[in-house]
């Protein structure tokens, strides 16, 4: 998430609920390659190096009339090379609402960039991409990843199938993970052998694997209701929605069952950048009733691990050890939505989670990630705590962005 700041008229885009300053700019487009436009600085406040997906609210491009968008191209002040972008539209009504590009800013500094028209150099590809898709070949998991992370949710007829008993379905609400320690992209290649080899994910081949416990427990990021001392939970999403399967950032949607005395229903907006080991998670409530709170969870498998709750910076984490190596697992939040946090460790299957309880509302964000040590991410807890602590600080203090007439 970035905040917007432009010279002219302001009005206001709001993304996920937060607000963004916006105005009208003027892009250049004559010329058959290439012509001078907008100028784009992307400032950063705090004191260390980011590399972030950020975005241009495409009412920004006003670009004259007859100018194919598609050959709109972004590059950093001094270089040639084109950068890799992607256009998005959120409510998917044909017309895209942002343009995002990765940027690279220095610690307590600014990056420069421009926009460009550009009919014959085309934007860099590569498989080090977000991506996310709907997975029928495995009977209807969800699941999604980037160059750091992956994960995946499961759905009704995998709820179905473990209701009758077949082997290798799932029943949960809670988030997988899959260990990756390659940039590339796995997904599609990780079920194709698993197609074809029943189980291949399970064994790290070279590029990961997943090796990770969910059953009835919350993963690394499920959500549910505390209340009277048990933690109340939905079944698997009963639908699917892809906005945006990538290659900068992956956005989609997942809507739940009402379920609890409450009967709640969510709707979750996840959305994963390239670069980050968190997934966004943007919730939107209703209830029968006005809910105690809600709950997100991480779990503690058979409670072996470490765990911290630091609700003063809003930064949870647990650190085990799975096979032969270190899993950091995190939930990052802003504090002022906290009410408070413990780990419930019990001795039934699945039921140890350290849980976060926040303040009652019909909407929820949070983030929820995760490092292995082979990734080469992490190598001990203080690392994973850093992590932590330096995605808590990026949540609340987004890359500012000023867009310019050139």
């Amino acid at each position: 998430m970035n905040k917007i700041k432009t010279t002219g008229v302001s009005g206001v885009l709001k993304r996920y609920g937060a607000p963004m300053v916006i105005s009208g700019a003027l892009l250049s487009c004559n010329g058959p390659k290439e012509a001078p436009g907008l100028s784009v600085e992307v400032s950063n406040d705090l004191g260390f190096k980011r590399t972030e997906v950020v975005a241009i609210p495409v009412s920004e491009l006003n670009v004259p009339e007859g100018t194919d968008r598609k050959n709109l191209r972004l590059r950093k002040d001094g270089e040639e090379t084109n950068l890799r972008t992607q256009w998005i539209d959120y409510d998917q009504d044909g017309t895209a609402d942002e343009w995002l590009f990765q940027a690279d800013v220095p610690a307590n500094g600014t990056a420069r960039y421009t926009v460009v028209t550009d009919s014959v150099n085309p934007e860099p590809e590569s498989d080090v991409i977000a991506y996310s898709r709907f997975v029928p070949e495995r009977t209807d998991d969800y699941t999604w990843e980037n160059d750091k992370v992956a994960f995946r949710v499961y759905g009704p007829t995998g709820q179905k199938e473990a209701l009758e008993g077949v082997v290798g379905s799932t029943l949960s609400s809670g988030v997988d993970l899959w260990l990756k320690r390659t940039d590339r992209s796995v997904i599609d290649r990780w079920y194709a052998e698993h197609v074809k080899a029943p189980g291949y994910y399970h064994i790290d081949h070279g590029e990961g694997y997943d090796p990770y416990h969910v059953g009835d427990s919350r993963g690394t990021g499920g959500t549910g209701l505390w209340e009277n001392d048990s933690l109340y939970v939905s079944e698997n999403y009963i639908s699917h929605n892809t906005i945006a399967d990538g290659p900068l950032r992956t956005v989609f949607e997942l809507k739940y069952a009402a379920w609890s005395d409450y009967d709640i229903e969510e709707t979750k907006r996840v959305s994963l950048d390239l670069g980050s080991n968190f997934s966004r998670f943007d919730v939107s409530l209703s209830a029968a009733g006005d809910i105690p709170n809600y709950a997100v969870g991480i779990t503690l498998h058979k409670n072996e691990g470490e765990h911290r709750i630091n609700e003063e910076e809003g930064w949870f984490r647990y650190w085990e050890t799975i096979d032969d190596a270190k899993v950091g697992e995190g939930i990052v939040m802003d504090p002022e939505v906290i009410d408070s946090a413990f780990a419930r460790q019990s001795d039934v299957p699945d039921q140890s989670n350290l849980i976060v309880l926040t303040k009652p509302g019909d909407k929820a964000t949070f983030y929820a990630g995760f490092a292995w040590e082979k990734s080469g991410q992490v190598s001990a807890v203080a690392d994973w705590d850093a992590m932590l602590q330096r995605q808590a600080e990026i949540i609340a203090n987004p890359l500012e962005v000023n867009v310019t007439v050139k």
